[in-house]
């Protein structure tokens, strides 16, 4: 069983940043795969970032170049960090730990950008 407590959501004018923290406990956080999805409103959850066990990360099109994912094992926690943020990257944000055939989900910072 792994838990799931984010931070670090937000309201931020357009072209701002942000960075948003997940803290897991209750398992080997450095075995999972982390990751960050989104939802914005009227629209289907999309897979937004994730960094595996051995530190590889990928991203969706819409945030390469602008978000960064990163993964401190030591203190069993995921970064984003959002960068030149647009109306668009409105959501709420939701971190993941997937292992195996478990999966984890966070509560779900909302993030807005005003514009």
């Amino acid at each position: 069983q792994v838990q799931l407590v984010e931070s670090g959501g937000g309201l931020v004018q357009a072209g701002g940043s942000l960075t948003l923290s997940c803290a897991a406990s209750g398992s080997i956080f450095s075995r999972y795969t982390m990751g960050w999805y989104r939802q914005a409103p009227g629209k289907q959850r999309e897979l937004v970032a994730r960094i595996t066990s051995g530190g590889n990360s990928n991203y969706a099109d819409s945030v390469k170049g602008r978000f960064t994912i990163s993964r401190d094992n030591a203190k069993n926690t995921v970064y984003l960090q959002m960068n030149s943020l647009n109306p668009a990257d409105t959501a709420v944000f939701y971190c993941t730990a997937v292992r195996g055939f478990h999966l984890y989900w966070g509560q779900g910072p909302p993030v807005t950008v005003s514009s």
